[in-house]
């Protein structure tokens, strides 16, 4: 159910062409955001999720672009800007998730995941910062993973940099604090989303159950984003909010 809660508020989401990306779009759209829909290159999934926005009633732009290139990424915020005239919620969801042994993995393969994963998330900040000071209630949600927090074989490149995600959250909200900017982190685990044929589900998602035994959907993950984006969330600052059904009950 809306809430109109966000009326007025324009928000970024980047990898937002599929999966938990196009649902955390269409929930903060249904709530009255403005959508600047990022995708890394499909641009049919893009402008399918703007028009299904639209189709709602809402406003929404899309923008093709690397969030790993920092030119790319100003290029978005301006859109952005450029369509709405302000900035309100960043949503850093875009990242990529590779599976390889560590004594296998290339240096490229190692900095190609900490390029979208961490360097995005810097770029994206940095170039929506001067908006989100403006707005009075800057809102910055990161995507982390579930790795992050129990491990995964063959993913040191991703485990780390989801890890990362959790520290730079942390590091924000403190530096962020004094700009009425609230910076956390929500983390999806063992979620059911379409997989190609030749990308099968990860492998440390089979070592994983939730409680009830059933996978959460990406309206899930963004049920808990949305949230952080209102007006009741404006206390929770600097936390990791894991939405996993139970198969991770860590602090």
């Amino acid at each position: 159910m809306s809430t109109n809660e966000l009326n007025g508020k324009v928000a970024i989401v980047t990898g937002a062409g599929r999966n938990i990306g196009r649902a955390i779009a269409l929930a903060l759209a249904a709530d009255g955001a403005s959508i600047l829909v990022n995708a890394r290159s499909n641009r049919a999934e893009a402008d399918a999720v703007a028009r299904e926005i639209e189709a709602a009633g809402g406003k929404a732009v899309v923008h093709i672009g690397d969030v790993g290139d920092a030119a790319q990424v100003q290029a978005m915020v301006e859109l952005a800007v450029k369509h709405f005239g302000r900035i309100d919620i960043l949503v850093n969801n875009a990242a990529l998730r590779r599976e390889k042994p560590f004594a296998e993995m290339s240096y490229a393969e190692w900095r190609e995941i900490m390029n979208v994963t961490l360097d995005g998330t810097f770029h994206c900040v940095k170039a929506c910062l001067p908006y989100l000071k403006k707005s009075g209630a800057g809102t910055i949600v990161n995507i982390g993973g579930l790795s992050a927090h129990t491990g995964a074989k063959d993913r040191a490149h991703v485990v780390t940099a989801k890890a990362g995600i959790i520290g730079f959250t942390r590091a924000l909200a403190h530096d962020l604090a004094a700009d009425g900017i609230t910076v956390n982190c929500v983390v999806p685990g063992l979620i059911g989303t379409p997989r190609p044929k030749d990308k099968p589900e990860p492998a440390h998602h089979l070592i994983h159950q939730t409680i009830t035994g059933e996978r959460g959907r990406p309206e899930d993950v963004a049920a808990a984003v949305r949230f952080l984006c209102g007006p009741s969330a404006r206390y929770i600052n600097g936390q990791a909010i894991h939405s996993n059904g139970g198969a991770y009950l860590g602090a």
